[in-house]
């Protein structure tokens, strides 16, 4: 009956022991470790904002400059985390190992994913586009709102916000305009008008827009094309992308009401219908 009893109390001690000698091997580590977490995510954020505003300084673009400063963040807290993991003696080679091997498992389902980030990072430290651009691409056009190593966020004139993946993007057929994009309008005119009239109204017509760009090519006006009824006069200028449909419609109006007062006439689609009354009918 003593028997049992004093052997749990030879394994309690033994226990109590092993314990004890725990926390004084490996008290100062885990402090340590702890306190080298802690430096590692203070210092962390205090490089990401020092190399935020060393780009800022250098005038990089707000797409490369958080990204610079996220990946110096990264790199700092993980050399801390490499340091406090040393502190109990722990390798890092077999965790290196285990994590390429789940990485290149996991590629095939995630490829999708996957291929975005790559793209992002083309874009980003490529800089084939930054925010404020104008793009056209698969289809969509946009200023851009947003780079992120997923995806692209666009904004349309009307708020409407296009997320476009990255993968969609790289290896594409781009454009980029810029701040502008650029407006094609024609008016059709008689005949029997003058176009140099045509072209001189216009031109004044659209000097009357603050919006539209003054540096750079100038508003190009002249003969589009020669249709049945009328003398095509096109006319093509750069706006602001954000105020691109609010402009068209305000320079196609003032066009349409310049050429009334200068006494352009813009005709309409006839058709001359002749009767011959001689033919017999059967």
């Amino acid at each position: 009956m003593d028997q049992p009893m004093d052997q749990q109390l030879a394994s309690l001690h033994t226990i109590a022991n092993r314990a004890t000698a725990f926390l004084v091997d490996y008290s100062f580590q885990v402090v340590g470790a702890i306190i080298i977490l802690i430096g590692g995510f203070l210092l962390g954020n205090w490089v990401a904002a020092a190399v935020a505003k060393l780009c800022e300084n250098r005038g990089v673009d707000v797409t490369l400059r958080h990204f610079l400063s996220s990946l110096a963040k990264i790199v700092v807290i993980a050399f801390a985390v490499l340091i406090a993991l040393s502190k109990f003696g722990i390798t890092i080679a077999p965790f290196i190992a285990a994590i390429g091997a789940a990485a290149f498992g996991a590629t095939y389902a995630l490829q999708g994913p996957l291929s975005n980030y790559g793209a992002g990072l083309a874009i980003i430290l490529g800089r084939t586009f930054i925010v404020g651009d104008t793009i056209t691409v698969a289809g969509v056009f946009g200023v851009v709102e947003e780079v992120t190593l997923a995806h692209t966020t666009l904004l349309t004139e009307d708020g409407v916000k296009v997320t476009v993946p990255n993968k969609h993007i790289v290896g594409e057929i781009l454009q980029n305009s810029g701040e502008y994009r650029i407006v094609e309008s024609s008016v059709g005119i008689s005949y029997d008008a003058d176009p140099t009239k045509a072209i001189a109204v216009i031109t004044q017509a659209l000097a009357g827009f603050p919006q539209i760009k003054k540096s750079g090519p100038a508003p190009q006006i002249g003969i589009d094309e020669f249709r049945d009824s009328s003398v095509a006069i096109g006319y093509r200028y750069w706006t602001p992308t954000r105020r691109y449909i609010e402009t068209m419609h305000a320079v196609n109006l003032a066009v349409y009401q310049e050429l009334g007062r200068a006494g352009v006439s813009i005709p309409f689609p006839q058709r001359v219908v002749t009767i011959n009354k001689d033919q017999n009918l059967s």
